[in-house]
């Protein structure tokens, strides 16, 4: 992201307050400055400490207390919020900020702000549906609040019914589309390999690799919440699948991978392939479990097809982007790679520095181009990396149109 963004979180008191411990997490993950104030019935759910620890700043709750700086603290917060975030809404704090109303810290702040205000409430359903609470959301809804829409379910009072805090991947990318707006990449279709491939040598042994799909889900994540059609072809993972996902795929070898990939690509403006695909496989597969003997065992390997090099020959006009995950001569082999496989550009990291690779939330890339042009990056997460490949990834698509 060019600049860090600022969301400050109003949290009030229901039971689903625990819920907006992960949305601050989820939010600090993203590289976003979060700042909570909470309502002194929240504090009765969750404890400030809590969303201190998580968000990394002090969490204000009581309007009278000692100041931690000599800001007028509510003005303070109302101007550091790039997004103003409520979760969760009660009726309460909804009616007092349709109402005017302004006796604590949480609603003097919004009604201070300049952000865009996004309300996720979460009530029970008679509630929820009473005249006067919708009257009041409506009415905010014209002043220019946004709302995350409850979803219906179990509610923990035990009735059924809408009224149930939205899921927090909902909620988190109302914040990210507030924030950096969700559209950029509307109406490209982008195809995203990640994960490991399997390769087996009888019906309990396989070779495999170490990637966890990290890398390639944080692309189909960043790019479905900038409004893109994202196919996403995954090897085995433990990795949730991002809400919003067009199509999924799953594979294991490299040759199912290799024939998701030629299935898909026709209807592709473009394929990011972080997928770590195995070069060989076991030559002969046993349909029995190979026996234990005497002595050393030698198995013998082929090749496997080139994914990234077959979708090369077959390229027209699609932008492809290939991946070089490398323990030494990192940029000759990241360089030799963009030639044989006929990529628009590549992202290459050293598996050797600490904080990239595989089975880390961060990494350090080198991204090069066709024309030879490197750009060095640090260490970052690797959402933020998802999306300086997305920039570039529509880039080259908006030429293309040109």
């Amino acid at each position: 992201m060019e600049n860090k963004k600022t969301v400050v979180i109003g949290v009030c008191g229901g039971i689903a307050a625990y819920k907006a411990c992960e949305v601050v997490s989820r939010l600090k993950k993203m590289n976003i400055e979060v700042h909570v104030i909470m309502t002194k019935s929240a504090c009765e759910f969750v404890t400030p400490m809590t969303f201190q620890t998580l968000s990394q700043n002090f969490v204000v709750s009581d309007m009278f207390e000692e100041p931690k700086t000599w800001d007028v603290e509510h003005i303070s917060l109302a101007k550091k919020a790039d997004t103003f975030l409520i979760v969760p809404a009660t009726a309460n704090v909804i009616g007092k900020i349709a109402s005017g109303i302004a006796d604590d810290m949480l609603t003097t702040t919004v009604m201070a702000t300049k952000a865009d205000v996004i309300i996720a409430p979460a009530m029970n359903t008679g509630m929820y549906e009473n005249p006067i609470v919708q009257d009041n959301i409506e009415k905010l809804k014209k002043y220019g609040y946004s709302f995350v829409e409850p979803a219906s379910g179990r509610l923990a009072c035990g009735d059924t019914g809408k009224g149930k805090l939205a899921d927090v991947d909902d909620i988190v990318h109302a914040v990210y589309a507030s924030l950096y707006g969700s559209d950029d990449l509307k109406g490209m279709k982008i195809t995203v390999t990640a994960g490991p491939t399997v390769e087996d040598i009888d019906p309990v042994r396989y070779i495999t690799n170490r990637s966890s799909g990290k890398m390639g889900y944080s692309i189909a994540k960043r790019a479905v919440m900038r409004g893109a059609d994202v196919t996403l072809i995954s090897g085995p993972t433990s990795i949730e699948v991002p809400r919003g996902i067009k199509k999924l795929v799953k594979t294991m070898s490299a040759e199912s991978l290799f024939e998701a990939v030629n299935e898909n690509f026709e209807e592709c403006d473009a394929l990011i392939q972080s997928a770590a695909v195995a070069d060989y496989k076991p030559k002969n597969y046993s349909k029995k479990k190979v026996k234990k003997k005497d002595g050393d065992l030698s198995i013998e390997l082929a090749r496997t097809k080139d994914v990234a090099k077959e979708m090369g020959k077959i390229k027209s006009d699609k932008v492809l982007v290939g991946f070089a995950a490398e323990t030494n001569d990192l940029l000759e082999n990241a360089q030799r790679k963009i030639e044989s496989k006929n990529l628009d550009f590549i992202v290459a990291n050293d598996l050797t520095k600490k904080g990239a690779g595989f089975n880390t939330d961060t990494n350090i890339v080198k991204i090069i181009d066709a024309e030879g042009n490197m750009e060095d990056y640090p260490l970052m997460s690797k959402e933020d990396v998802a999306d300086i490949i997305l920039d570039k990834v529509k880039e080259l698509l908006e030429k293309q149109n040109r």
